[in-house]
């Protein structure tokens, strides 16, 4: 190989890597995420063609035959699944990535064995670290989908002495990866550890409930990346090994971002079971029956909201499953066709995975202007005449501002409670994932418009249409 085009393959990598680093900074504001995803996937195009032009690759018509396939699954995947589906897709593909990696370490190490007899201290570690996170990331992902999907109860599910199991699993990983070192020959001892990673990404995921899930996908995100990076390593190839430490440190950085809008540490996410399918939790509010609930119809609401001057939408899991992004956008139309001003409140952790809701909105074509941020909109409430949650539940419970004995205290919630008036949309009175008890669903400024969000909203679009005329 010419110096001229190892130089050229080295430009082309670090080309490959600013645009990587550039495109994650685009993500971050929704307003330019598509730009960034574009950006960040020129750059990996940029990567691929370098490599393969550095490698001494025997069959190239193997190689383009696998991209076609892939292409075609991602374009058709991308078209044919549902914004709502959105969750389970992207830790799919954390499964995929995280496969991938451990399928590199695996070969890599079967190759070397088979050609030299043996494999070299370096390449034994990190061969066993790649196996480790690749398997836990795939079967881990594979579980968080079937979970997000309902193939499998959102509850957490525990047994009896799980983390001693948990721990023995572990420690025999540890146990054989240290035989591993000394004997890097006994091919036996790899595929167990291969057997066990897979074990640890199941035991991993199924204690963890159904409210942690956007925490849990960001997190095996973070893993996904440092799979990458150890396949990365285990090929000599800097490009990989760069590209797998950004969404490894990004998904992290994000984990962490989404434990702090729940006030919890990773490790109460991962370890407490915290989350359930809408049984109501030790430290609920109170016994239901002893409180009074107020409801309205669609064309109530549709008074209070077309009369208002500035009204606040709080999106959630809710409108989602109900597919009622496109009906809220056109309610909102309606209402600043009348003077209304209308902003859309965003909790980081409403809905299944990071971003939920803000993809759910951009799909129906929302001004990015109006999405804002707990943290910008709070102060706002205060001057709101009426907030319209739909399908939003453990993010706006006033309980997690002062009651101690509540699961969720402590997290910071969007403050709906302070609008003059709460409209809430909500199929019954069923508890959010966190199985607790909502008690602003009870207050004197809250008033329930039961029904599914997509036929509500389409009710309130009619009334207030009949209002404007």
């Amino acid at each position: 190989m010419s110096d001229y085009l190892v130089t050229g393959i080295e430009l082309a990598y670090l080309t490959a890597a600013a645009l990587f680093i550039v495109g994650l900074k685009q993500l971050g504001s929704p307003a330019t995420a598509r730009q960034g995803n574009v950006i960040a996937g020129v750059g990996m195009l940029i990567a691929i063609v370098a490599t393969l032009l550095d490698r001494s690759i025997l069959n190239y018509e193997t190689i383009f035959a696998g991209i076609v396939i892939g292409s075609l699954i991602g374009a058709i995947t991308a078209e044919k699944v549902e914004m709502t589906a959105m969750p389970q897709m992207v830790g799919i593909f954390n499964g995929v990535g995280g496969a991938a990696s451990a399928l590199v370490s695996v070969g890599e190490f079967w190759r070397l064995l088979n050609f030299t007899g043996t494999v070299p201290l370096d390449a034994t570690i990190i061969a066993i670290l790649g196996v480790l996170i690749g398997g836990v990331t795939f079967t881990g992902s594979v579980m968080a989908f079937a979970k997000l999907q309902e193939l499998v109860t959102g509850a957490p599910i525990t047994f009896p002495l799980q983390q001693p199991f948990n721990l023995l699993l572990l420690l025999g990983f540890l146990v054989g990866s240290g035989y591993l070192i000394f004997d890097p020959t006994n091919l036996t001892i790899f595929l167990v550890l291969v057997g066990i990673s897979l074990v640890l990404g199941v035991m991993f995921v199924l204690p963890i409930g159904g409210a942690d899930m956007p925490v849990v996908v960001s997190l095996l995100n973070s893993f996904s990346g440092l799979a990458a990076s150890a396949a990365g390593f285990i090929l000599a190839n800097n490009m990989l090994i760069v590209a797998g430490a950004l969404v490894g440190a990004s998904g992290i950085i994000l984990t962490e971002i989404m434990c702090k809008a729940m006030n919890r540490s990773l490790t109460n996410v991962l370890f407490s079971a915290f989350g359930s399918d809408g049984t109501p939790m030790a430290g609920a509010t109170g016994a239901q029956q002893d409180k009074v609930v107020r409801s309205v119809d669609a064309e109530e609401g549709a008074m209070m909201l077309g009369y208002a001057r500035s009204v606040v939408v709080v999106p959630g899991y809710g409108m989602a499953v109900a597919q009622a992004q496109h009906g809220v956008r056109e309610l909102a139309a309606q209402l600043e066709k009348m003077g209304v001003e209308v902003k859309y409140a965003i909790h980081p952790v409403a809905g299944r995975m990071p971003g939920h809701m803000n993809v759910l909105l951009a799909e129906a074509n929302v001004p990015y202007t109006q999405l804002y941020d707990m943290d910008d909109i709070n102060p706002d409430f205060d001057r709101t005449d009426v907030a319209l949650i739909i399908g939003a539940n453990d993010v706006v419970n006033p309980a997690a501002r002062h009651d101690k004995s509540s699961p969720i205290y402590g997290m910071p919630i969007l403050d709906v409670d302070k609008a003059q008036h709460t409209i809430v949309i909500k199929r019954s009175m069923r508890t959010g994932f966190a199985g607790v008890d909502n008690e602003l669903f009870y207050k004197d400024k809250t008033l329930m418009l039961f029904g599914s969000a997509q036929d509500v909203v389409a009710q309130l679009v009619s009334q207030v249409k009949d209002l404007s005329n």
